[in-house]
Protein backbone atom coordinates (compact mmCIF):
# COMPACT_ATOMS: atom_id res chain seq x y z
CA UNK A 1 0.00 0.00 0.00
CA UNK A 2 2.76 2.45 0.96
CA UNK A 3 4.73 1.64 -2.18
CA UNK A 4 1.64 2.18 -4.30
CA UNK A 5 0.88 5.47 -2.58
CA UNK A 6 4.42 6.74 -3.10
CA UNK A 7 4.55 5.87 -6.77
CA UNK A 8 1.04 5.81 -8.20
CA UNK A 9 1.17 9.44 -9.39
CA UNK A 10 4.48 8.92 -11.16
CA UNK A 11 3.29 5.70 -12.79
CA UNK A 12 0.04 7.35 -13.86
CA UNK A 13 1.85 10.37 -15.34
CA UNK A 14 4.29 8.15 -17.24
CA UNK A 15 1.43 6.05 -18.61
CA UNK A 16 -0.40 9.17 -19.78
CA UNK A 17 2.72 10.51 -21.49
CA UNK A 18 3.28 7.17 -23.20
CA UNK A 19 -0.31 7.09 -24.43
CA UNK A 20 -0.26 10.74 -25.50
CA UNK A 21 3.09 11.04 -27.20
CA UNK A 22 3.62 7.61 -28.70
CA UNK A 23 4.35 8.41 -32.34
CA UNK A 24 2.44 5.40 -33.50
CA UNK A 25 -0.68 5.96 -31.43
CA UNK A 26 -4.16 6.12 -32.85
CA UNK A 27 -5.94 9.37 -32.14
CA UNK A 28 -8.19 9.36 -29.07
CA UNK A 29 -11.11 10.16 -31.30
CA UNK A 30 -10.78 6.69 -32.85
CA UNK A 31 -12.25 5.13 -29.70
CA UNK A 32 -15.24 6.00 -27.53
CA UNK A 33 -14.03 8.10 -24.59
CA UNK A 34 -17.49 9.16 -23.44
CA UNK A 35 -17.59 9.69 -19.68
CA UNK A 36 -19.62 7.36 -17.49
CA UNK A 37 -20.44 10.21 -15.08
CA UNK A 38 -24.07 11.42 -15.24
CA UNK A 39 -24.31 14.68 -17.18
CA UNK A 40 -27.19 17.14 -16.95
CA UNK A 41 -28.35 20.12 -18.99
CA UNK A 42 -29.37 23.24 -17.11
CA UNK A 43 -31.57 26.25 -17.82
CA UNK A 44 -30.21 29.64 -18.81
CA UNK A 45 -31.58 31.79 -15.98
CA UNK A 46 -30.15 31.91 -12.48
CA UNK A 47 -33.51 31.25 -10.80
CA UNK A 48 -34.18 28.11 -12.81
CA UNK A 49 -30.61 26.90 -12.40
CA UNK A 50 -30.77 27.26 -8.63
CA UNK A 51 -34.05 25.34 -8.52
CA UNK A 52 -32.59 22.56 -10.68
CA UNK A 53 -29.51 22.29 -8.46
CA UNK A 54 -31.67 21.73 -5.37
CA UNK A 55 -32.98 18.43 -6.73
CA UNK A 56 -30.09 17.41 -8.99
CA UNK A 57 -28.99 13.79 -8.21
CA UNK A 58 -25.31 14.57 -8.80
CA UNK A 59 -25.43 17.52 -6.42
CA UNK A 60 -27.06 15.33 -3.77
CA UNK A 61 -24.29 12.78 -4.25
CA UNK A 62 -21.55 15.42 -3.90
CA UNK A 63 -23.16 16.78 -0.74
CA UNK A 64 -23.46 13.30 0.76
CA UNK A 65 -19.82 12.53 0.01
CA UNK A 66 -18.62 15.84 1.49
CA UNK A 67 -20.56 15.18 4.69
CA UNK A 68 -19.16 11.65 4.99
CA UNK A 69 -15.56 12.78 4.49
CA UNK A 70 -15.88 15.68 6.95
CA UNK A 71 -15.08 13.41 9.91
CA UNK A 72 -11.53 12.73 8.66
CA UNK A 73 -9.28 14.49 11.23
CA UNK A 74 -6.85 15.62 8.52
CA UNK A 75 -9.41 17.11 6.14
CA UNK A 76 -9.19 20.94 6.16
CA UNK A 77 -12.29 22.98 6.99
CA UNK A 78 -11.45 26.37 5.42
CA UNK A 79 -9.08 25.43 2.58
CA UNK A 80 -11.01 24.17 -0.44
CA UNK A 81 -11.16 20.39 -0.82
CA UNK A 82 -13.23 18.74 -3.55
CA UNK A 83 -16.35 16.86 -2.42
CA UNK A 84 -15.48 13.37 -3.71
CA UNK A 85 -12.52 11.41 -4.99
CA UNK A 86 -9.02 12.52 -5.88
CA UNK A 87 -7.92 16.05 -6.83
CA UNK A 88 -5.19 17.52 -9.03
CA UNK A 89 -4.39 20.86 -10.70
CA UNK A 90 -6.65 23.88 -10.28
CA UNK A 91 -7.77 25.22 -13.66
CA UNK A 92 -9.50 28.20 -15.22
CA UNK A 93 -9.80 30.45 -12.16
CA UNK A 94 -12.03 33.33 -13.30
CA UNK A 95 -14.63 35.93 -12.29
CA UNK A 96 -17.97 35.78 -14.09
CA UNK A 97 -21.44 37.13 -13.34
CA UNK A 98 -20.50 38.28 -9.84
CA UNK A 99 -18.84 35.03 -8.75
CA UNK A 100 -15.35 33.53 -8.68
CA UNK A 101 -15.18 30.20 -10.51
CA UNK A 102 -12.61 27.55 -9.64
CA UNK A 103 -12.23 24.53 -11.90
CA UNK A 104 -9.94 21.62 -11.10
CA UNK A 105 -8.94 18.16 -12.25
CA UNK A 106 -11.35 15.78 -10.55
CA UNK A 107 -11.57 11.98 -10.62
CA UNK A 108 -15.24 10.88 -10.30
CA UNK A 109 -15.60 7.44 -8.68
CA UNK A 110 -17.46 5.73 -11.56
CA UNK A 111 -14.98 7.04 -14.15
CA UNK A 112 -11.69 8.11 -12.50
CA UNK A 113 -10.31 9.96 -15.49
CA UNK A 114 -9.74 13.68 -15.19
CA UNK A 115 -12.89 15.79 -15.57
CA UNK A 116 -13.08 19.47 -14.72
CA UNK A 117 -14.67 19.82 -11.30
CA UNK A 118 -16.29 23.14 -10.43
CA UNK A 119 -16.80 25.38 -7.39
CA UNK A 120 -17.91 29.00 -6.98
CA UNK A 121 -17.40 31.73 -4.41
CA UNK A 122 -18.57 35.28 -3.89
CA UNK A 123 -15.66 36.24 -1.63
CA UNK A 124 -12.74 33.82 -2.36
CA UNK A 125 -13.30 32.40 1.14
CA UNK A 126 -16.59 30.46 1.15
CA UNK A 127 -16.81 27.90 -1.66
CA UNK A 128 -19.85 26.06 -3.01
CA UNK A 129 -19.68 22.85 -5.07
CA UNK A 130 -21.28 22.65 -8.53
CA UNK A 131 -21.63 19.70 -10.94
CA UNK A 132 -18.69 18.60 -13.06
CA UNK A 133 -18.16 21.12 -15.84
CA UNK A 134 -16.17 19.56 -18.70
CA UNK A 135 -16.23 15.82 -19.41
CA UNK A 136 -13.80 13.71 -21.49
CA UNK A 137 -14.70 12.75 -25.07
CA UNK A 138 -13.23 12.81 -27.67
CA UNK A 139 -10.19 13.31 -25.42
CA UNK A 140 -9.20 10.60 -22.94
CA UNK A 141 -8.72 13.01 -20.04
CA UNK A 142 -9.51 16.69 -19.48
CA UNK A 143 -6.11 18.05 -18.49
CA UNK A 144 -5.07 21.53 -17.39
CA UNK A 145 -6.03 24.80 -19.02
CA UNK A 146 -7.22 28.38 -18.51
CA UNK A 147 -10.27 30.55 -19.10
CA UNK A 148 -10.88 33.93 -20.73
CA UNK A 149 -13.91 35.96 -19.64
CA UNK A 150 -15.58 37.97 -22.39
CA UNK A 151 -18.62 40.20 -22.13
CA UNK A 152 -21.10 37.51 -23.16
CA UNK A 153 -19.29 34.21 -22.55
CA UNK A 154 -16.42 32.38 -20.89
CA UNK A 155 -13.88 30.51 -23.05
CA UNK A 156 -12.05 27.51 -21.61
CA UNK A 157 -8.94 26.27 -23.36
CA UNK A 158 -7.40 23.06 -22.06
CA UNK A 159 -5.38 20.02 -23.06
CA UNK A 160 -7.31 16.93 -24.12
CA UNK A 161 -5.01 13.93 -23.88
CA UNK A 162 -4.67 11.95 -27.08
CA UNK A 163 -6.05 14.73 -29.31
CA UNK A 164 -4.53 18.13 -28.45
CA UNK A 165 -5.63 21.50 -27.10
CA UNK A 166 -9.40 21.97 -26.93
CA UNK A 167 -11.75 24.96 -26.64
CA UNK A 168 -15.12 24.94 -24.85
CA UNK A 169 -17.48 27.87 -24.22
CA UNK A 170 -20.23 28.67 -21.72
CA UNK A 171 -22.50 31.68 -21.26
CA UNK A 172 -25.11 30.68 -18.67
CA UNK A 173 -25.21 32.35 -15.21
CA UNK A 174 -23.37 29.61 -13.28
CA UNK A 175 -21.31 28.19 -16.18
CA UNK A 176 -23.07 24.83 -15.93
CA UNK A 177 -23.42 24.11 -19.67
CA UNK A 178 -20.30 23.80 -21.84
CA UNK A 179 -20.02 23.28 -25.60
CA UNK A 180 -16.80 22.13 -27.24
CA UNK A 181 -16.01 24.10 -30.39
CA UNK A 182 -15.62 21.88 -33.49
CA UNK A 183 -15.97 18.81 -31.24
CA UNK A 184 -12.27 18.15 -31.75
CA UNK A 185 -8.90 19.62 -30.85
CA UNK A 186 -8.33 23.11 -32.27
CA UNK A 187 -4.55 22.64 -31.94
CA UNK A 188 -4.03 18.93 -32.63
CA UNK A 189 -1.13 16.87 -31.40
CA UNK A 190 -0.03 16.49 -35.01
CA UNK A 191 -1.28 17.78 -38.31
CA UNK A 192 -1.36 14.43 -40.05
CA UNK A 193 -0.56 10.80 -39.39
CA UNK A 194 2.99 11.17 -40.76
CA UNK A 195 3.77 14.52 -39.07
CA UNK A 196 6.24 13.83 -36.24
CA UNK A 197 8.40 16.97 -36.19
CA UNK A 198 6.29 19.94 -35.12
CA UNK A 199 8.32 22.96 -33.89
CA UNK A 200 6.17 23.15 -30.75
CA UNK A 201 4.59 20.97 -28.09
CA UNK A 202 0.85 20.80 -27.39
CA UNK A 203 0.11 20.85 -23.68
CA UNK A 204 -1.50 22.95 -20.87
CA UNK A 205 -2.70 25.99 -22.85
CA UNK A 206 -3.61 29.45 -21.61
CA UNK A 207 -5.58 32.12 -23.48
CA UNK A 208 -5.95 35.92 -23.75
CA UNK A 209 -7.11 38.45 -26.34
CA UNK A 210 -5.28 41.39 -27.97
CA UNK A 211 -7.12 43.43 -30.54
CA UNK A 212 -9.03 41.18 -32.92
CA UNK A 213 -6.98 38.09 -32.14
CA UNK A 214 -6.96 35.44 -29.46
CA UNK A 215 -3.55 34.29 -28.24
CA UNK A 216 -2.62 31.05 -26.57
CA UNK A 217 0.46 29.63 -24.90
CA UNK A 218 1.20 25.94 -24.97
CA UNK A 219 3.53 24.44 -22.38
CA UNK A 220 6.68 22.50 -23.02
CA UNK A 221 10.46 22.32 -23.22
CA UNK A 222 12.93 22.81 -26.03
CA UNK A 223 16.39 21.31 -26.43
CA UNK A 224 18.07 24.69 -26.83
CA UNK A 225 19.94 24.82 -23.53
CA UNK A 226 23.70 24.34 -23.07
CA UNK A 227 24.83 21.21 -24.87
CA UNK A 228 21.34 20.68 -26.26
CA UNK A 229 19.82 20.21 -22.80
CA UNK A 230 16.08 20.88 -22.34
CA UNK A 231 14.89 24.26 -21.06
CA UNK A 232 11.46 25.80 -20.39
CA UNK A 233 9.56 26.77 -23.54
CA UNK A 234 6.09 28.24 -24.05
CA UNK A 235 4.85 28.30 -27.62
CA UNK A 236 2.62 31.14 -28.88
CA UNK A 237 -0.36 30.73 -31.21
CA UNK A 238 -2.98 33.20 -32.47
CA UNK A 239 -6.48 32.85 -33.90
CA UNK A 240 -9.31 35.06 -35.04
CA UNK A 241 -12.13 32.58 -34.45
CA UNK A 242 -10.84 30.12 -31.77
CA UNK A 243 -11.08 27.25 -34.26
CA UNK A 244 -8.07 27.75 -36.54
CA UNK A 245 -4.78 28.62 -34.86
CA UNK A 246 -1.52 29.86 -36.39
CA UNK A 247 1.79 29.02 -34.71
CA UNK A 248 3.97 32.10 -34.18
CA UNK A 249 7.10 31.42 -32.12
CA UNK A 250 8.50 30.78 -28.66
CA UNK A 251 7.02 33.52 -26.47
CA UNK A 252 9.59 34.36 -23.77
CA UNK A 253 12.75 36.42 -24.26
CA UNK A 254 15.65 36.98 -21.84
CA UNK A 255 14.77 34.17 -19.46
CA UNK A 256 17.99 33.60 -17.53
CA UNK A 257 16.06 32.72 -14.39
CA UNK A 258 14.60 29.24 -14.91
CA UNK A 259 16.77 26.14 -14.63
CA UNK A 260 18.03 23.68 -17.19
CA UNK A 261 15.44 20.90 -17.12
CA UNK A 262 12.48 23.12 -16.23
CA UNK A 263 9.31 23.00 -18.30
CA UNK A 264 6.54 25.60 -18.60
CA UNK A 265 3.39 23.72 -17.63
CA UNK A 266 0.18 25.50 -16.55
CA UNK A 267 1.19 28.95 -17.86
CA UNK A 268 -1.00 31.91 -16.91
CA UNK A 269 -0.05 35.22 -18.56
CA UNK A 270 -1.69 38.37 -17.14
CA UNK A 271 -1.03 42.08 -16.64
CA UNK A 272 -0.01 43.13 -13.12
CA UNK A 273 0.48 46.61 -11.73
CA UNK A 274 0.35 49.57 -14.09
CA UNK A 275 2.34 48.28 -17.06
CA UNK A 276 4.03 44.98 -16.16
CA UNK A 277 3.09 41.38 -16.89
CA UNK A 278 3.45 38.14 -14.98
CA UNK A 279 3.56 34.55 -16.20
CA UNK A 280 2.85 32.00 -13.48
CA UNK A 281 3.76 28.43 -14.45
CA UNK A 282 4.71 25.04 -13.08
CA UNK A 283 7.88 23.05 -13.65
CA UNK A 284 7.63 19.31 -13.13
CA UNK A 285 11.29 19.46 -12.08
CA UNK A 286 11.38 22.40 -9.66
CA UNK A 287 7.80 23.46 -8.98
CA UNK A 288 5.73 26.62 -9.26
CA UNK A 289 7.42 29.80 -10.48
CA UNK A 290 6.73 33.19 -12.00
CA UNK A 291 8.37 35.48 -14.55
CA UNK A 292 7.92 39.27 -14.45
CA UNK A 293 8.56 41.58 -17.36
CA UNK A 294 7.25 43.60 -20.30
CA UNK A 295 4.89 42.55 -23.09
CA UNK A 296 6.27 43.66 -26.48
CA UNK A 297 2.95 43.71 -28.32
CA UNK A 298 4.51 44.50 -31.70
CA UNK A 299 6.79 41.46 -31.64
CA UNK A 300 4.39 39.40 -29.49
CA UNK A 301 7.18 38.62 -27.06
CA UNK A 302 7.37 38.57 -23.27
CA UNK A 303 10.65 40.24 -22.24
CA UNK A 304 11.57 38.94 -18.78
CA UNK A 305 13.16 41.25 -16.21
CA UNK A 306 12.70 39.36 -12.93
CA UNK A 307 11.48 36.04 -11.55
CA UNK A 308 10.74 34.08 -8.41
CA UNK A 309 9.40 30.82 -7.01
CA UNK A 310 6.24 29.61 -5.36
CA UNK A 311 7.89 26.31 -4.39
CA UNK A 312 10.93 26.44 -2.14
CA UNK A 313 11.43 22.72 -1.82
CA UNK A 314 10.22 19.56 -3.51
CA UNK A 315 6.69 19.49 -4.89
CA UNK A 316 6.00 16.12 -3.32
CA UNK A 317 5.42 14.87 -0.73
CA UNK A 318 3.34 17.48 1.09
CA UNK A 319 4.27 20.47 -1.08
CA UNK A 320 2.64 23.19 -3.16
CA UNK A 321 1.85 22.12 -6.73
CA UNK A 322 0.43 23.87 -9.83
CA UNK A 323 -1.12 27.37 -10.13
CA UNK A 324 -4.30 28.73 -11.63
CA UNK A 325 -4.53 32.52 -11.91
CA UNK A 326 -6.64 35.43 -13.09
CA UNK A 327 -6.66 39.23 -12.81
CA UNK A 328 -8.66 40.83 -9.99
CA UNK A 329 -9.57 44.02 -11.85
CA UNK A 330 -7.59 46.15 -9.36
CA UNK A 331 -4.06 45.73 -10.69
CA UNK A 332 -3.44 42.45 -8.89
CA UNK A 333 -3.57 38.78 -9.82
CA UNK A 334 -5.37 36.07 -7.84
CA UNK A 335 -3.61 32.70 -7.82
CA UNK A 336 -4.47 29.40 -6.16
CA UNK A 337 -2.47 26.15 -5.99
CA UNK A 338 -3.20 22.54 -5.25
CA UNK A 339 -1.12 20.82 -2.57
CA UNK A 340 0.14 17.25 -2.58
CA UNK A 341 -0.49 14.83 0.28
CA UNK A 342 2.13 13.48 2.67
CA UNK A 343 0.03 10.67 4.06
CA UNK A 344 -2.57 8.26 2.63
CA UNK A 345 -6.14 9.36 3.35
CA UNK A 346 -9.23 7.31 2.52
CA UNK A 347 -11.42 8.71 -0.26
CA UNK A 348 -9.47 11.93 -0.95
CA UNK A 349 -5.91 13.18 -1.29
CA UNK A 350 -5.03 16.75 -2.29
CA UNK A 351 -6.29 20.19 -1.21
CA UNK A 352 -6.10 23.79 -2.43
CA UNK A 353 -4.10 26.57 -0.83
CA UNK A 354 -5.85 29.74 0.17
CA UNK A 355 -6.17 32.09 -2.80
CA UNK A 356 -3.21 34.51 -2.89
CA UNK A 357 -3.36 38.09 -4.15
CA UNK A 358 -0.20 38.98 -6.06
CA UNK A 359 0.82 42.62 -6.43
CA UNK A 360 3.92 44.50 -7.54
CA UNK A 361 5.89 46.10 -4.71
CA UNK A 362 8.42 47.30 -7.29
CA UNK A 363 9.27 46.35 -10.86
CA UNK A 364 11.23 43.38 -9.55
CA UNK A 365 9.49 42.48 -6.27
CA UNK A 366 6.24 40.56 -5.96
CA UNK A 367 3.93 40.98 -3.00
CA UNK A 368 1.84 38.06 -1.72
CA UNK A 369 -1.04 38.18 0.73
CA UNK A 370 -4.12 36.03 1.37
CA UNK A 371 -7.07 37.08 -0.80
CA UNK A 372 -10.56 37.56 0.57
CA UNK A 373 -11.83 38.57 3.98
CA UNK A 374 -10.70 35.63 6.14
CA UNK A 375 -11.76 37.54 9.25
CA UNK A 376 -15.30 36.43 8.33
CA UNK A 377 -14.29 33.01 9.69
CA UNK A 378 -12.91 34.26 13.02
CA UNK A 379 -14.35 33.34 16.40
CA UNK A 380 -13.06 32.95 19.97
CA UNK A 381 -10.15 35.38 19.60
CA UNK A 382 -7.20 35.56 22.00
CA UNK A 383 -4.90 38.61 22.13
CA UNK A 384 -1.39 39.25 23.53
CA UNK A 385 0.38 42.62 23.66
CA UNK A 386 3.89 43.77 24.58
CA UNK A 387 5.60 40.56 25.69
CA UNK A 388 9.35 39.86 25.79
CA UNK A 389 10.48 36.70 24.02
CA UNK A 390 13.40 35.64 26.23
CA UNK A 391 16.66 34.44 24.77
CA UNK A 392 17.06 30.67 24.52
CA UNK A 393 13.82 29.90 26.38
CA UNK A 394 10.56 28.60 24.97
CA UNK A 395 7.57 30.81 25.72
CA UNK A 396 4.45 28.60 25.65
CA UNK A 397 1.26 30.57 24.98
CA UNK A 398 -1.00 28.69 27.37
CA UNK A 399 -4.34 30.16 26.25
CA UNK A 400 -3.75 29.79 22.51
CA UNK A 401 -4.45 26.35 21.06
CA UNK A 402 -6.07 24.85 17.99
CA UNK A 403 -5.71 22.96 14.74
CA UNK A 404 -7.96 25.24 12.67
CA UNK A 405 -6.88 28.77 13.44
CA UNK A 406 -5.32 31.99 12.18
CA UNK A 407 -2.43 33.61 14.04
CA UNK A 408 -1.43 37.20 13.26
CA UNK A 409 1.79 38.33 14.95
CA UNK A 410 4.15 41.30 14.85
CA UNK A 411 7.66 40.82 16.24
CA UNK A 412 10.52 43.27 16.77
CA UNK A 413 13.57 41.06 16.27
CA UNK A 414 15.90 43.59 17.93
CA UNK A 415 19.33 41.92 17.79
CA UNK A 416 18.01 38.36 17.50
CA UNK A 417 18.88 36.53 14.30
CA UNK A 418 16.40 33.66 14.73
CA UNK A 419 12.77 33.62 15.87
CA UNK A 420 10.79 30.38 16.08
CA UNK A 421 7.01 30.02 16.23
CA UNK A 422 5.80 26.50 16.93
CA UNK A 423 2.26 25.40 16.09
CA UNK A 424 0.44 22.07 16.47
CA UNK A 425 2.65 21.48 19.53
CA UNK A 426 1.86 18.68 21.98
CA UNK A 427 2.26 19.57 25.70
CA UNK A 428 5.58 17.73 26.06
CA UNK A 429 6.72 18.61 22.53
CA UNK A 430 6.51 15.10 21.12
CA UNK A 431 4.98 16.73 18.01
CA UNK A 432 5.36 20.29 16.73
CA UNK A 433 5.73 22.21 13.47
CA UNK A 434 8.38 24.94 13.36
CA UNK A 435 8.01 28.29 11.59
CA UNK A 436 11.38 30.04 11.63
CA UNK A 437 12.55 33.53 10.69
CA UNK A 438 16.27 33.80 9.94
CA UNK A 439 17.20 37.48 9.98
CA UNK A 440 19.49 38.43 7.07
CA UNK A 441 20.76 34.86 6.68
CA UNK A 442 19.93 34.50 2.99
CA UNK A 443 21.67 35.68 -0.16
CA UNK A 444 22.49 39.32 -0.78
CA UNK A 445 22.22 41.10 -4.14
CA UNK A 446 25.90 40.34 -4.69
CA UNK A 447 28.90 42.57 -5.21
CA UNK A 448 28.66 45.79 -7.19
CA UNK A 449 31.92 45.98 -9.13
CA UNK A 450 31.48 49.58 -10.28
CA UNK A 451 34.55 51.64 -9.35
CA UNK A 452 34.10 54.69 -7.14
CA UNK A 453 36.05 57.98 -7.17
CA UNK A 454 38.62 58.15 -4.40
CA UNK A 455 38.46 54.46 -3.52
CA UNK A 456 41.83 53.42 -2.13
CA UNK A 457 43.36 50.23 -3.45
CA UNK A 458 44.16 47.65 -0.76
CA UNK A 459 47.69 46.17 -0.74
CA UNK A 460 47.77 42.68 -2.18
CA UNK A 461 47.17 39.94 0.38
CA UNK A 462 45.38 42.19 2.89
CA UNK A 463 41.67 42.04 3.67
CA UNK A 464 39.83 45.15 4.92
CA UNK A 465 38.16 45.13 8.34
CA UNK A 466 34.78 46.82 7.85
CA UNK A 467 31.53 47.11 9.76
CA UNK A 468 28.26 45.75 8.37
CA UNK A 469 27.16 49.24 7.26
CA UNK A 470 30.54 49.88 5.57
CA UNK A 471 30.22 46.50 3.86
CA UNK A 472 26.89 47.59 2.39
CA UNK A 473 28.25 51.00 1.37
CA UNK A 474 31.12 49.31 -0.47
CA UNK A 475 28.68 47.73 -2.90
CA UNK A 476 27.22 44.72 -1.11
CA UNK A 477 23.43 44.49 -0.78
CA UNK A 478 21.49 43.63 2.36
CA UNK A 479 21.22 39.88 2.85
CA UNK A 480 17.69 38.59 2.39
CA UNK A 481 15.97 37.15 5.42
CA UNK A 482 14.42 33.68 5.31
CA UNK A 483 11.05 32.20 6.28
CA UNK A 484 11.00 28.44 6.81
CA UNK A 485 8.52 25.70 7.72
CA UNK A 486 10.14 22.62 9.20
CA UNK A 487 8.12 19.43 9.79
CA UNK A 488 10.64 16.85 11.02
CA UNK A 489 8.76 16.62 14.33
CA UNK A 490 5.25 17.36 13.07
CA UNK A 491 4.01 13.78 13.32
CA UNK A 492 4.74 10.50 15.07
CA UNK A 493 2.54 8.51 12.67
CA UNK A 494 4.40 5.76 10.78
CA UNK A 495 2.82 6.42 7.36
CA UNK A 496 3.64 10.16 7.15
CA UNK A 497 6.31 10.86 4.55
CA UNK A 498 9.40 12.82 5.52
CA UNK A 499 9.83 16.25 3.94
CA UNK A 500 12.77 18.66 4.01
CA UNK A 501 12.16 22.24 5.22
CA UNK A 502 10.45 24.74 2.93
CA UNK A 503 12.63 27.88 3.06
CA UNK A 504 12.03 31.10 1.11
CA UNK A 505 13.76 34.50 0.95
CA UNK A 506 12.19 37.89 1.64
CA UNK A 507 13.62 41.37 2.12
CA UNK A 508 13.37 42.69 5.68
CA UNK A 509 14.29 46.35 5.57
CA UNK A 510 16.47 47.84 8.39
CA UNK A 511 14.19 48.53 11.36
CA UNK A 512 11.23 46.67 9.83
CA UNK A 513 9.32 44.35 12.15
CA UNK A 514 8.34 40.82 11.15
CA UNK A 515 4.60 40.50 10.47
CA UNK A 516 3.28 36.96 10.20
CA UNK A 517 -0.09 35.58 9.18
CA UNK A 518 -0.17 31.86 9.94
CA UNK A 519 -3.07 29.64 8.85
CA UNK A 520 -3.34 26.22 10.49
CA UNK A 521 -6.02 23.96 9.05
CA UNK A 522 -5.93 20.31 10.20
CA UNK A 523 -3.25 19.02 7.77
CA UNK A 524 -1.86 22.23 6.28
CA UNK A 525 0.17 25.15 7.59
CA UNK A 526 0.30 28.21 5.33
CA UNK A 527 2.40 31.28 6.26
CA UNK A 528 2.55 34.81 4.81
CA UNK A 529 5.32 37.17 5.94
CA UNK A 530 5.27 40.98 5.58
CA UNK A 531 3.06 40.78 2.50
CA UNK A 532 6.15 39.69 0.56
CA UNK A 533 6.45 35.92 0.69
CA UNK A 534 4.43 32.78 1.37
CA UNK A 535 5.29 29.19 2.24
CA UNK A 536 3.03 26.20 2.88
CA UNK A 537 3.33 22.54 3.83
CA UNK A 538 1.07 19.58 4.61
CA UNK A 539 1.54 18.20 8.15
CA UNK A 540 -0.24 15.36 9.98
CA UNK A 541 0.03 15.49 13.80
CA UNK A 542 -1.06 12.14 15.20
CA UNK A 543 -1.79 13.19 18.77
CA UNK A 544 -5.14 14.70 19.75
CA UNK A 545 -3.34 17.16 22.05
CA UNK A 546 -0.99 18.56 19.38
CA UNK A 547 -2.71 21.94 19.50
CA UNK A 548 -0.31 24.28 21.27
CA UNK A 549 1.62 27.40 20.23
CA UNK A 550 5.00 28.66 21.47
CA UNK A 551 7.66 31.25 20.66
CA UNK A 552 11.42 31.38 21.17
CA UNK A 553 14.40 33.56 20.27
CA UNK A 554 17.93 32.28 19.87
CA UNK A 555 20.96 34.12 21.22
CA UNK A 556 19.25 37.37 22.19
CA UNK A 557 15.77 38.37 23.28
CA UNK A 558 13.13 39.82 20.97
CA UNK A 559 9.87 41.66 21.53
CA UNK A 560 6.40 40.34 20.70
CA UNK A 561 4.57 43.55 19.78
CA UNK A 562 1.24 41.77 19.34
CA UNK A 563 -0.25 38.36 18.67
CA UNK A 564 -3.88 37.71 17.77
CA UNK A 565 -5.24 34.18 17.38
CA UNK A 566 -8.68 33.12 16.25
CA UNK A 567 -10.40 29.79 15.81
CA UNK A 568 -11.73 29.39 12.25
CA UNK A 569 -15.21 28.38 11.13
CA UNK A 570 -15.86 25.83 8.41
CA UNK A 571 -16.53 27.26 4.95
CA UNK A 572 -18.89 24.39 4.11
CA UNK A 573 -21.43 24.05 6.93
CA UNK A 574 -24.05 26.74 7.37
CA UNK A 575 -23.50 26.76 11.13
CA UNK A 576 -19.73 27.12 10.61
CA UNK A 577 -18.79 23.94 12.51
Amino acid sequence: MNFFYRHYKLLFFISVLCLTYNKGEAQAGDSDNTSKVPKYSFANTIEKQENQLKTNPLMKRLEKSRNELASDPFRPIYHYVNPEGMLNDPNGLSYWNGKWHLFYQAYPPEDPRQHWGHAISEDLVHWRDLPYAIYPGPERHVFSGATLVEEDRVIAMYHGTGVGNMVAVSSDPLLLNWEKLTGNAVIPLKNSSDDTSLPYSVFDPSIWKKGDYYYSLSAGRSNTGPGGKPVRANHLFKSKNLEKWEYLHEFVENDRFTLIGDDGACPYFWPIGEDKYIMNFFSHMSGGQYLLGDYDKEKDKFVVTSAGKFNHGAVSPAGVHAPSATVDGKGGVIVIFNMNPGKPTVGWNQIMTLPHRLTLLSDDELGQAPAGDLSSLHHDGQHIRGTTIPANEELVLENIQGNAMEISAEIDLKDSNLIELNVLRSPNKEEYTRIIIYKENGFSDGLNYASKPGTAKMPEGLLPLVTGEEYKREGHGINKSLISIESSYSSMLPDVEVRAPETAPFLLEPGENVRLRVFVDKSVVEVFVNGKQAVAMRVYPGRDDSLGVSLSSRGKEAELISLDAWQMKSIYNKNGN
